[in-house]
């Protein structure tokens, strides 16, 4: 017996695949959404990540810390309790920031002068400077933060959502990335779908012409194009239900097929006003200002076209990312400058259309950096204290939860696990992480494995 793969899919549904179904099949028909396959009410309908690749260094942006000024050039062997081994085993001394700190907003949220922008949005920002990792190494991190496991293969966070919640807008994908010319360590594996349907997969744009690699078709007629996709779907309903690849091929022809006409709309930047466009940076002298805020505002467009998640990574500063081993005052500043006014003005321009409150925007990186000096004027990694903020969604805005201990190195307050992390950004999405499972392996998966709690501090 055959089953079309609406039919397969109703028979085989169970666990978190019945919430990916119902999403699924509501899309198709066009019905509004808005609260099926959901565990409970969602705050949040969509998810920008701001990436920041490399980690910025918390004591020097939002986690200020006036010790390092006292025992700046110190040994911190002599005034911290217990010194970690590093991830290039080279500790200097005690350095204090090179930026200045002022408080901001009501909140009197401390904002590095890094930050301009972005510290007149401090009463948006719900921040916690508890982050902790497992790991003091780029390619791991980065497969833990955005997989929560630490080795490739694992299912991205933007896989789950798209599978979970099903597509806003079946012209484009459920998960894109916005790739400002550095794809993180570890690479595409950050986005996999792992044993997800491979339909799901991040897909990776770029904030320029062409957007998107072979977007367009080979065929000389569309109407050459549409005889094969009913080709393929004649093809497929003759072979019945079968392995997930056939399936993803089919469904990714078939949203490559609508991405033709959806994508040159979604970069057609003509209709922007000249306010929004300044606003956004796009007619900054700095390079890569130019090419975040049009990532920037390329995530607000996607936003509007009901995409799930979106996932924005660095433009290249000519030095590194905010991995800055060496010359932290200049690898830093490069960095915030491409950055700052963009962010700034996503959640200005989110809030002023009414989007901010069911879109939520996260900052961060895989780690922090230390409060010692590497090499003279650089920071090591640090996975044992950093900070990371959130705006809109369901995000309490102007809250700080969990503290670092007085050089910002350590945690000493309310540690918060990437798991916990990942359990908060699913819970404002109105998915119960614990029942988010996909069977694989013999044992039901799920983004968080075994962990995470829900961070309630930072909730609205």
């Amino acid at each position: 017996m055959f089953f079309s793969r609406r039919e397969w899919l109703q028979r085989s549904s169970n666990g978190f695949g019945a919430l990916a179904l119902s999403s699924l099949l509501a899309a198709e028909s066009n019905a509004d959404s808005k609260l099926l396959g959901l565990h409970h009410p969602a705050k949040a309908k969509s998810i920008i990540f701001l990436y920041m690749d490399g980690g910025p260094s918390q004591v020097d942006t939002f986690d200020y810390k006036p010790k390092l000024e006292k025992f700046n050039g110190q040994d911190p062997h002599k005034v911290l309790e217990k010194v970690e081994p590093t991830q290039f085993a080279n500790v200097g001394k005690v350095m204090a920031s090179p930026w200045k700190f002022k408080q901001h907003g009501q909140s009197g949220t401390w904002v590095s002068e890094l930050f301009p922008h972005v510290a007149g949005c401090a009463d948006d920002l719900a921040f916690i400077h508890s982050m902790v990792s497992k790991f003091p190494e780029h390619t791991s991190a980065n497969y833990f933060l955005h997989t929560g496991a630490g080795v490739q293969g694992r299912p991205s966070w933007g896989a789950w959502c798209g599978y979970g919640l099903g597509s806003g807008n079946k012209d484009l994908p459920t998960f894109v990335i916005l790739n400002g010319g550095l794809i993180p360590p570890g690479g595409l594996d950050n986005f996999n779908s792992g044993f997800l349907p491979a339909a799901h997969q991040g897909s990776v744009f770029r904030a320029a012409n062409p957007p998107v690699a072979n977007v367009n078709r080979l065929e000389p007629t569309e109407g050459q194009q549409v005889a094969k996709l009913k080709l393929m779907q004649k093809l497929d309903a003759l072979r019945g239900p079968g392995g997930d690849e056939i399936e993803s091929a089919i469904a990714n022809y078939e949203t490559a097929f609508r991405m033709q006409s959806a994508v040159p709309d979604l970069m057609d930047l003509s209709k922007e006003t000249a306010e929004i466009k300044k606003s956004y940076g796009l007619e900054s002298k700095y390079a890569p200002t130019v090419t975040f805020g049009t990532e920037c505002l390329l995530a607000r467009r996607l936003v509007e076209r009901g995409v799930r998640f979106i996932e924005l990574t660095c433009p290249s500063v000519g030095t590194d990312r905010w991995d800055q081993h060496n010359d932290l005052k200049g690898g830093h500043e490069k960095n915030a400058l491409a950055v700052d006014q963009p962010i700034a003005a996503l959640l200005k321009d989110l809030k002023a259309r009414g989007l901010l409150k069911d879109t939520l925007v996260v900052w961060g990186g895989e780690f922090g950096r230390t409060p010692f000096a590497q090499g003279g004027d650089g920071r090591d990694h640090n996975q044992f204290g950093f900070t990371i903020w959130m705006a809109g969604g369901g995000a309490k805005g102007g809250v700080h939860h969990g503290a670092t201990d007085d050089f910002g190195y350590k945690v000493v307050k309310d540690r918060v696990e990437i798991h916990d992390f990942h359990a908060t950004l699913l819970h404002l999405l109105g998915v119960d992480h614990k029942k988010q499972t996909f069977r694989f392996g013999g044992r039901d998966m799920r983004l968080t494995d075994v962990h995470g709690e829900v961070v309630q501090a930072v909730l609205a």
